[in-house]
């Protein structure tokens, strides 16, 4: 079947390049093959000997890899990544950010490098490979003359909502990862790009010891990472092209599209300057009865729990 490329509905990837960043395993993994199933050439990116062995499950599917060993949080990693998708296979047209390091300690117990680790990997990571493809696609733009066809899928978290207590590294890596995702949007809608972020639940190396076993009616683990590699492959697709700046979480049968932060109440000083005393008067009374210990956000995490709908 001929696949339009302007058709609104075209899920097809043929003809287009991806990088993916943490892709030897787990999620990066499953994003990785999904792109490839759609017909997308991909550059397989990960620290060991693993992004190899993924490239070539890709070659004997009959696609197109190939794997680019690299620490993502050194910057010159982000631009080897973008050459390799350019040299190999003649464009960038995907980016999905995923490489991720976890060192789980409670903030008191926090040293600089657990700190330093995380940011660096996490947040670091998506900055350099962003910022590589972004120079890429603003030069071909410019090129062009318009538009050209580019699409950012950033990992965070739910962490970055609610802020786990044993996790103020990757909560503050995945808050700034949203905010990294935001500005991509805005800054590159211009020359065609569109940017989104996830928050996905899947069972990982990362991640197992999270998540009991579970399956749905359908089979398949409810926190399989084939299930969120699925929605990378939509959001990478010409089907996707008008969203971007959103934030999904996506796990088993459900994606929850998150609102943006909205003004809950506004609090006015009668006479024009707050004094300490009127603040008490009006926010004190406001809070009484409410757990200290439980975000606004959190709320609407427990009842995405209990719904399946925010």
């Amino acid at each position: 079947m001929h696949l339009d490329p302007e058709d609104p509905m075209n899920l097809s990837l043929a003809g287009r390049a991806a990088v993916v960043t943490g892709a030897g395993a787990g999620l990066g993994r499953a994003e990785a093959l999904a792109l490839a199933a759609r017909g997308a050439a991909v550059v397989v990116n990960d620290t060991g000997p693993a992004a190899d062995d993924v490239a070539a499950e890709i070659v004997k599917a009959g696609g197109r890899a190939v794997a680019v060993k690299g620490d993502v949080g050194d910057w010159t990693t982000g631009e080897a990544l973008v050459s390799a998708a350019v040299d190999t296979f003649g464009s960038l047209d995907v980016v999905v950010n995923n490489a991720g390091v976890l060192r789980d300690k409670m903030l008191f117990n926090l040293s600089e490098r657990d700190w330093d680790d995380v940011i660096h990997v996490h947040l670091k990571g998506h900055a350099a490979v962003s910022r590589a493809a972004a120079a890429y696609w603003r030069a071909a733009s410019k090129a062009a003359g318009g538009p050209v066809y580019g699409r950012v899928v950033n990992t965070a978290s739910e962490a970055f909502l609610f802020g786990s207590a044993g996790q103020p590294n990757y909560s503050a890596a995945k808050a700034g990862i949203v905010a990294l995702t935001l500005s991509t949007s805005a800054g590159l809608a211009r020359y065609g790009v569109r940017a989104n972020a996830i928050c996905p639940r899947a069972r990982t190396a990362m991640t197992e010891a999270s998540f009991g076993e579970g399956t749905s009616p359908g089979g398949l683990d409810a926190m399989a990472p084939e299930r969120v590699g699925t929605f990378v492959a939509y959001l990478a697709s010409p089907a996707a092209e008008k969203i971007s700046g959103q934030v999904f979480v996506v796990y088993g049968d459900m994606v929850a599209l998150m609102a943006a932060p909205t003004v809950e109440r506004k609090f006015t000083a009668a006479s024009g300057v707050f004094s300490a005393e009127e603040l008490g008067e009006q926010l004190t009374p406001y809070f009484d009865g409410r757990d200290a210990h439980r975000t606004y956000a959190a709320y609407s995490v427990a009842a995405l729990d209990e719904t399946g709908t925010v």
